[in-house]
């Protein structure tokens, strides 16, 4: 039997999942479970793209996901054999800088962060005990999204709030960190002197954010102390007054559950679209005004935090897209873009739509591109790095 190292990354409506050998970056098969829910779907390929039988069943719940994509491999794949599982986990707090082993005392830490990111991290670690109880003893890994944030300088990691509660944790911790961290490095090896330079990268999907980067480092983000701040999303409210959350609790009687709700699972592109949806494609497709009014919010936002990272790295050489938006969508992208020649983005038509990975001018100030993100291969060289030893020896 032949060993590989498995990645589960659960975001807020998918699941996305990966089989690696365990020696190198060879990609066995992946999967992605999508609008988990009651319109959920599950797709699952072998490393040539071919799709492999998942049969009938829900992908209503995260847990349905994993139990079929689980099923799936060890019929499709019986020859290997799981040496190492690595984890997504949106939150590690401020003691995460790096990937560590999962161990019962750091679970238990990991648990009481889910306030702070309730829509992903239950789902985290739901996954991670679904694994411990599908291959019981073999060593799993955990990947913080917040960890890539963790070198933004006091100004842009604190809130003007009394120093205790800085001291306290509460602070700005940034989230989608391995879709940076992927990404950055891609810069390096591609393009090493921009890499050095100011990058803001856009990772847009149904959870959304933006990051400005200073020679492979990160100095700013959108997101702050939850998975709720900046930018729109899909339920997501994004930047907020805090002066509405006391609105609704005196005003509307709301209390911090009702409160929580609305503004994670009610607010973003399903709410301002008036409760159509919470997905792009389904707005982009639609004719209603609605639609169109929560694109252009969602568009003008991204502007606006754009030229608030600018102003944080000292200006901007290139900006990248990812997620599942900003690598799929050419509208929202031109949306984005056209309107900001100003500052130095001259966007190139007919390299947008085709999904080039510059679709930015030649010879435009700001050069514009378009990076499919991979967050499980970040997961999957983290795992190796931690487990390489004890993996070898399972």
């Amino acid at each position: 039997m032949s060993g590989a190292i498995l990645t589960l990354n659960a975001g807020s409506s998918s699941l996305k999942v990966a089989l690696y050998a365990e020696c190198g970056e060879r990609q066995l098969a992946r999967g992605h479970a999508d609008r988990i829910g009651p319109d959920g779907t599950l797709t699952l390929t072998d490393a040539d793209g071919a799709a492999l039988p998942v049969g009938a069943g829900p992908v209503a719940t995260h847990r349905d996901a994993l139990d079929r994509v689980l099923e799936t491999l060890a019929r499709a794949r019986p020859e290997d054999r799981i040496a190492a599982i690595g984890h997504r986990v949106v939150h590690g707090g401020i003691a995460h800088e790096a990937p560590v082993p999962v161990t019962e005392g750091l679970l238990d830490v990991l648990d009481r962060l889910s306030q702070f990111a309730p829509l992903h991290q239950p789902h985290n670690l739901a996954g991670i005990r679904a694994a411990e109880a599908a291959f019981p003893g073999t060593p799993q890994v955990a990947c913080f999204d917040t960890a890539f944030h963790r070198t933004h300088p006091f100004v842009n990691d604190t809130f003007a709030l009394p120093r205790r509660f800085y001291d306290r944790g509460v602070r700005r911790y940034g989230f989608h960190g391995l879709s940076y961290e992927y990404i950055t490095g891609e810069l390096a090896r591609t393009d090493p002197a921009l890499a050095r330079g100011r990058v803001i990268i856009a990772h847009l999907g149904n959870g959304a954010s933006m990051c400005g980067i200073r020679g492979g480092r990160s100095v700013a983000s959108t997101m702050g102390f939850s998975a709720l701040d900046g930018l729109p999303m899909g339920t997501r409210c994004g930047q907020l007054d805090p002066g509405v959350v006391l609105y609704l609790m005196t005003e509307e009687g709301m209390d911090a559950a009702a409160i929580s709700d609305l503004l994670y699972t009610q607010s973003g592109l399903l709410g301002l679209s008036g409760g159509l949806s919470n997905d792009m494609r389904t707005l982009e497709a639609s004719a209603a005004p609605e639609a169109r009014e929560a694109i252009d919010y969602f568009t003008f936002r991204i502007r606006r935090e754009l030229g608030a990272m600018a102003a944080a790295l000292g200006g901007v050489d290139a900006m990248v897209f990812c997620g599942g938006i900003g690598e799929n969508s050419a509208p929202i992208r031109e949306a984005v873009c056209a309107p900001l020649e100003w500052m130095g983005v001259v966007l190139d038509n007919a390299a947008n739509r085709a999904h080039a990975r510059v679709i930015s001018t030649a010879g435009a100030p700001v050069q514009v591109m378009v990076v499919p993100t991979n967050e499980e291969l970040v997961i999957a060289r983290a795992t190796r790095a931690l487990t390489g030893g004890e993996a070898a020896q399972t």
